[in-house]
C-alpha cells in the first residue's frame, strides 16, 4: 500500500514562475514579434485561461512541467527564463538501502 506523500506525489515535477512581471512583458511581444492575450496563450498552451490569469496575478505559482515546458514554447524562451524546478525531480519509490543491505 502506498503512503500518503506517495499517492499525493505529482506525475510531473513542478516549476515556479520566477517573474509574473516578465512573463506579461514576454507575452506583450513573444520571439515571432506578435502578442499574446492571456486567452491566446491559454489556448496555444492548452491550458484553462485561468491558469495563466493566476500566473500573471500571483494567486498561482507552480505549474506542472509539461506546462511550463508549453509556455516557454510558446512565448519563445528558454525554460529556464521563466521558470524553476521546484522540489524532488521524481516520485519517492520505496527502495532498499544500500548501505543496510551490506
Amino acid at each position: 500500500m502506498a503512503s500518503p506523500d506517495q499517492a499525493q506525489a505529482p506525475a510531473h515535477p513542478l516549476y515556479k514562475l520566477l517573474d509574473r512581471s516578465l512573463l506579461a512583458r514576454l507575452m506583450e511581444r513573444t520571439g515571432t514579434g506578435a502578442s499574446l492575450s492571456i486567452r491566446g496563450l491559454a489556448s496555444e498552451v492548452g491550458v484553462a485561461h485561468g491558469t495563466i490569469g493566476n500566473l500573471l496575478t500571483g494567486e498561482q505559482e507552480f505549474v506542472v512541467e509539461p506546462t511550463a515546458h508549453a509556455i516557454c514554447g510558446v512565448i519563445g524562451v528558454d525554460l529556464l527564463i521563466l521558470f524553476a524546478p521546484e522540489g524532488r525531480a521524481t516520485r519517492h519509490i520505496n527502495r532498499p538501502r544500500l548501505a543496510a543491505q551490506r
